[in-house]
């Protein structure tokens, strides 16, 4: 991206049976949300076409057939694919996962070869994507493979932001996989991002324990004791602000995450049901530890109200914002880092 130029924002569009079209449709129907960055989406326009018609929106979309053609002040669609789709509002379909990966594979491309600047995906259904080719639980563990790195889910609100030991981890398997190396990589890795997305220069995080009350001393559960608590005093110790762990019963409900940073929970739901309970509607889910900038809308493809025009697009515009100011911040961060003020001569 030129200084002159607006972010570049691909959006792939999930699964097209759900939510996602249209809360795209919503988000850039206001042609003011041109003014901040540059959309373009990875489907197809005859596709975008029908989604516009059956919403009865007043969008225009700026059909393209290679990344080179994009302009900003559009809302561009490129041309994935061109034959017609069959879409059944709320069903989930095979056949219609394989084009959620055709545009998540298309806009991951386009991130990597920095045609784009962020990636912004709306939501997919991880059950019908599944192939001999994709066989990734979701998007984090796919764009970690795909883009090298070692990605954290973090779910971000205003100045709530929670990230996961264990994600995608079923939770009678989720303690055995909480190591000191996996708790240092998620620490290091969630700091990394403190700093160089959010701006905080040094941050200070909390982790929740791994069995109620953080085991009790052993009475409920040793893994508390016997890793998560020495590895924290090591890493602290080492410089870095690190906290724990808390009983997460009434970490949240006593508003003492208000007290750091970032929350790091040891799985996934005794991080999510407390941070969508607080944020839902608003939240976003970024993923941290790549080079490349994604977000996503904190829900799923609410099969419930697809195709009624009842979709929310609150918590889509809320990860639009949230990719921009993360690339923008970013790429500050990298400008100083490189090229650090001299020291004033005396």
């Amino acid at each position: 991206m030129k200084k002159d130029e607006k972010v570049i924002v691909g959006i792939s569009v999930g699964d097209l049976n759900g939510i996602g079209p249209e809360i795209i449709i919503k988000a850039y129907e206001d042609n003011r949300s041109l003014e901040l960055s540059t959309p373009v989406i990875f489907a197809s326009g005859k596709t975008m076409q029908f989604f516009k018609n059956h919403f009865k929106s007043k969008i225009n979309f700026f059909s393209i057939d290679s990344l080179e053609k994009v302009v900003h002040g559009k809302v561009n669609v490129v041309n994935v694919w061109k034959e017609p789709v069959k879409i059944e509002f709320g069903k989930e379909d095979k056949k219609i996962g394989e084009y959620s990966i055709k545009s998540l594979e298309a806009a991951t491309s386009a991130l990597k070869k920095g045609a784009i600047d962020v990636l912004v995906t709306a939501p997919i259904n991880k059950h019908n994507i599944q192939s001999e080719k994709f066989n990734f639980p979701g998007h984090t563990d796919y764009l970690a493979k795909a883009l090298n790195g070692k990605s954290l889910m973090f779910m971000v609100a205003g100045d709530l932001r929670v990230g996961l030991l264990t994600d995608h981890v079923p939770l009678k398997d989720a303690a055995n996989h909480i190591t000191e190396d996996l708790i240092r990589e998620k620490i290091a890795t969630v700091t990394k991002s403190l700093k160089q997305d959010f701006g905080i220069s040094k941050p200070r995080i909390a982790v929740l324990a791994i069995n109620p009350h953080a085991g009790d001393n052993g009475v409920i559960g040793k893994e508390d004791d016997i890793v998560l608590r020495p590895t924290l005093e090591k890493i602290r110790e080492e410089g870095t602000l690190v906290y724990g762990p808390y009983s997460a019963d009434s970490f949240f409900g006593s508003n003492n995450y208000k007290s750091f940073d970032a929350v790091i929970a040891s799985y996934h739901d005794q991080g999510l049901i407390p941070f969508k309970t607080i944020a839902f509607g608003g939240g976003v889910n970024y993923t941290a530890g790549l080079n490349k900038v994604r977000t996503s809308p904190d829900h799923g493809t609410a099969y419930e109200i697809a195709g009624k025009g009842k979709a929310d697009e609150n918590s889509f515009v809320q990860a639009i914002y949230t990719a921009i100011s993360i690339f923008k911040n970013r790429t500050e961060y990298n400008f100083y880092s490189k090229n650090p003020l001299k020291k004033a001569s005396k």
